[in-house]
């Protein structure tokens, strides 16, 4: 059984618009993609489908989380 953690890396920013609506964006540091967020719900709404699909897709080799791991960490490596 694979017991590494298997994680997701974002760049939150969030601001609050005109008539008091906040806003959203998220940035991968791996790949520098964005998303834009019309409210905090449809940004809860991303995360949760992104989570989803990632538990559907299962442990997978050579996870983007490998290649930027910090030298020496063991973070997300099993025990025993």
């Amino acid at each position: 059984m694979d017991k590494r953690r298997h994680h997701r890396s974002y760049l939150l920013r969030l601001w609050q618009a005109e008539g008091s609506a906040w806003r959203a964006s998220l940035e991968s540091p791996h790949t520098g993609e964005r998303h834009g967020f019309a409210s905090l719900e449809a940004l809860f709404a991303f995360l949760e489908a992104e989570t989803a699909a990632a538990a559907r897709r299962g442990p997978q080799e050579g996870s983007p989380g490998d290649a930027h791991r910090l030298p020496g960490s063991d973070a997300g490596r099993g025990c025993g």
